[in-house]
C-alpha cells in the first residue's frame, strides 16, 4: 500500500486496540466515540487487506500481520511520545553522546584540557571528537549536525549563533637567549622584526596575515601544517613565530622562551563559540553552551607575579 496516503491517526488507533484488546477501551483512551473507532479500524483493515484482529472470548486477538505491524508501530509511537514530552531536561551524568567540535590545534591546546576535566567530573560517559574543517565547510557542518560546535577566531563565519568566550592578542615568540633580546632598546620596532626569520603554521592563518601585513612574509623560512610543532623548533634556532599570548603564557617555559615587546597590527582577537540556530532549544546543546561559557568566558587572569615577561 502507499504509506503516504495512510492516515497516521489510524496507527494510534491500531496501537490502542492492540494494547487494550478492545475497540471500546481504545476509543475511550483516545477520546473517540465507539462508532468512530470502529470505522477507523475498518478503514485500516481495508487499507492493509487484513482483518488485523479477531474476537475470541470477548478479547480482540491480533492476527500475524497485526503482530508484525505492532512490532514496528509501538517503538515508533514511543519514540515520538518521548520527543514530544521532552520538556528541556538533560542529564549529563547519564549522557553517552559524542560531542563533535571544530577546533584548530591551538584551540585544542588552549581549551581541551579544561573541557575534558569538566566533562570527566560532570558527564563522564560523554565522548569528544575534534576536527579542523576548511573555513567554508564549517557553517554547513553545523547545520547538518556533522559538528555540534565550532570554537575559534572565525570572524567571517555567518548565519550561526555566536557567543564570545575569551580575548587574546598575538605576540612574537623567540628563544630566551635570542640575540635580538639583548640588542633591543625598549620596544621592538618593525625594523627590529625585519631582522628575524620566521616559522608559521597554516592551521592558524591569522599569523600568516600579520607577517604579510608587516612585510615579513619574505622572511618566512618554515611553513608547517600544524602550529604546535613550532615552539620546539624555536627553542633550538633563532627563528621567531607569531602566536597567541595566552598560549605562550600557559604552555611555554619562561626559562626557554620570551615574547618580544612589540606592537603588531590588528593583533587582538576573540575566540567565540558557534552553533546552529536550529540547536538553540536542544537540552544537550543548552547544557554544553552553559558549560563552555562557565569554563572560558570569565577568563582566569594569571596573577601578576606569575606572568611571563612580555
Amino acid at each position: 500500500m502507499d504509506v503516504d496516503s495512510l492516515d497516521m491517526n489510524l496507527l494510534r488507533l491500531f496501537d490502542a486496540v492492540y494494547r487494550l484488546g478492545s475497540v471500546s477501551r481504545a476509543a475511550e483512551a483516545l477520546g473517540l466515540s465507539q462508532p468512530a473507532a470502529s470505522q477507523g479500524l475498518t478503514r485500516l483493515r481495508l487499507a492493509l487487506g487484513d482483518v488485523l484482529f479477531v474476537r475470541t472470548s470477548g478479547h480482540m486477538r491480533a492476527t500475524l500481520r497485526a503482530e508484525r505491524l505492532a512490532g514496528a508501530v509501538q517503538p515508533a509511537i514511543a519514540a515520538i511520545r518521548d520527543a514530544l514530552q521532552d520538556g528541556g531536561s538533560f542529564a549529563p551524568a547519564q549522557s553517552t553522546m559524542t560531542l563533535r567540535l571544530h577546533m584548530s590545534d591551538l584551540g585544542e591546546a588552549r581549551l581541551l584540557p579544561d573541557l575534558m576535566a569538566a566533562l570527566h567530573r560532570e558527564a563522564p560517559g560523554m565522548r569528544v571528537q575534534t576536527m579542523s574543517l576548511a573555513h567554508g565547510e564549517i557553517a554547513d557542518a553545523l547545520e547538518t549536525g556533522a559538528i555540534h560546535f565550532a570554537l575559534g577566531f572565525l570572524p567571517a563565519l555567518s548565519g550561526t549563533e555566536r557567543i564570545e568566550l575569551l580575548h587574546d592578542r598575538y605576540a612574537v615568540l623567540v628563544r630566551a637567549q635570542h640575540p635580538l633580546l639583548t640588542a633591543l632598546n625598549g620596544r621592538a620596532t618593525v625594523q627590529d622584526l625585519r631582522q628575524l626569520d620566521y616559522a608559521a603554521g597554516r592551521s592558524h592563518s591569522e599569523t600568516l596575515r600579520i607577517l604579510q601585513q608587516l612585510g615579513l612574509d619574505k622572511r618566512l623560512v618554515l611553513t608547517s601544517a600544524h602550529f604546535l610543532a613550532l615552539p620546539a623548533i624555536i627553542a633550538h634556532t633563532d627563528l621567531a613565530a607569531v602566536m597567541p599570548k595566552a598560549i605562550a603564557h600557559r604552555f611555554l617555559d619562561v626559562q626557554r622562551y620570551a615574547l618580544l615587546p612589540a606592537e603588531l597590527p590588528r593583533s587582538t582577537f576573540t575566540v567565540s563559540l558557534h552553533c546552529s540556530r536550529r540547536s538553540a532549544s536542544d537540552p544537550a546543546h543548552r547544557w554544553l553552551r552553559g558549560l563552555f561559557v562557565g569554563l572560558f568566558r570569565e577568563e582566569k587572569r594569571v596573577p601578576a607575579h606569575r606572568r611571563a615577561p612580555a
